[in-house]
Order: C-alpha cells, then structure tokens, then sequence
C-alpha cells in the first residue's frame, strides 16, 4: 500500500527496499554475497532473497553459479536510453524558473570551461533594475560567487576554497560589479562531481538582512534538489551545500 510522506508523494516500502538493494552497489562494488547485501541493507536474509527473486525476474540483479550478486543487464539498458535522451537544460532551466519566481531576482548556471566560467542557462527577473547577462558569456573564475565555487569544487586549493567547500556556498558582495551581490551553491553528480554552479545575482541593498538569507536558503535548498535530479546521493546527514 502507498503511504503518504506528507508532502505530497507517496512511498511504496517494497519498491523503496528493492531500490535500496540496487543502491547497496553505488559505491562501485561489483559483486556481493547474500551477507554483504544484508549488512548494506539492514533486510532480513528472507526479505532480502524476497525482493532479489523480483529484481532477477526483470534482469535488475543477477546472481551467479558462485552465489555472488551483480547488477543485471536491464540496468544497463535503461542507462543508454537515459544517455541518449539526458538533456541538462530540462533539468536546470525549471529550477533557474523557480528561483527566479521565489525571490524576483536573475538566476543563472554556470560551468567552468578551462579558467574561465560560462554562463549556462540564465533566467532574467521581471525588475526593471536587474543585473544581465546573456547565455554563452564567459566570465573570470577569481572573481564573483559562480567562479568561487566553481574553483572550490573543483579541487583548487586555498583557504578561501577550503572555507568554500566546508560551507557549500559562496556570497559575493561587490566584488565584480560593485553595486552587485550574488550567492552561489555547487550542483553535484553521481559520484560527487561539479556539474555546475547555481548562482542568483541582484543589487547589494536587495540582499542585505532577512532578504538575503532567505536567497541564501532558496538557492541552497534548489541546488541540492537538483544535484538529486541528477543522480547525487548525500551520505546520511550530508547535504550538497
């Protein structure tokens, strides 16, 4: 039966146990016993061969003549159609919408192209006082928030990166356009890679006091959101930012 969440989605416990017994490989382990899933999972052994049964039936697990499961062939297949079909932008482009509606400010992604960033995706605010800039512009990395997370998450070294890093989030306060504050969060893949920095940009005085924390939160909250979307799995009690 579904059980309601109480926000708004449903759960299923037998559908999640058996997806919680796939995600018993995401760290790359190509094989485990029955007593390795079992102490991945927290199931009961006959539970766990339960579950396993219906998951070799559609070719999701298989389990060798040795005893050993592995990962079936039909997540392979749903994985080169997910490839072919992935489009970033139907993933970016609704949350730079959000943000922009949430907070009325201009909302942008960025990604870091050699020392420099690119401005993915932007969404402009409705304000008649907005800061601009357009898709395809290349900025500086050592300078705004987009190019101090962008620098952070991707290894560069430095206090200021370390402090980046152990907070998830950069604010910029005049630092390439002085009448210009901006915060940025990073957007995280499957295996913890940048993919990308999720930024909003607006005048100083907009981001001063409970205006800018509120930003600070909005863009926190939607870039984990999205590093979700795109396969990023936090360990327990780890967030992206």
């Amino acid at each position: 039966m579904g059980k309601d969440t109480g926000s708004g989605m449903q759960k299923v416990e037998a559908v999640e146990r058996a997806l919680d017994i796939l995600e018993a490989f995401a760290d790359g382990t190509e094989k485990l016993t029955l007593k390795e899933l079992t102490e991945r999972t927290g199931f009961y052994r006959s539970t766990l061969l339960r579950l396993a049964a219906s998951l070799e039936r559609y070719a999701y697990l298989h389990r060798d003549e040795e005893g050993y499961f592995r990962l079936g062939p039909s997540l392979w297949r749903l994985g080169v159609i997910f490839h072919n079909s992935y489009r970033l932008e139907t993933y970016v482009r609704p949350v730079l919408a959000h943000l922009t509606e949430q907070l009325d400010e201009t909302s942008t992604f960025y990604v870091r192209q050699g020392n420099h960033r690119v401005c993915l995706y932007r969404h402009h605010a409705r304000r008649m006082l907005r800061h601009h800039l357009e898709e395809g512009a290349m900025l500086p990395l050592d300078s705004g928030a987009g190019g101090h997370v962008l620098c952070a998450f991707t290894g560069e070294p430095g206090d200021l990166y370390d402090q980046v890093r152990a907070q998830g989030y950069y604010i910029s306060r005049g630092e390439r356009d002085r009448t210009s504050s901006a915060i940025a969060a990073p957007v995280l893949g499957p295996k913890g890679e940048l993919i990308g920095a999720l930024s909003v940009v607006g005048l100083l005085e907009r981001f001063d006091g409970d205006a800018g924390q509120e930003a600070l939160r909005e863009i926190r909250l939607q870039a984990q959101k999205l590093s979700e979307q795109l396969g990023y799995r936090a360990h327990p009690g780890q967030a992206v930012g």
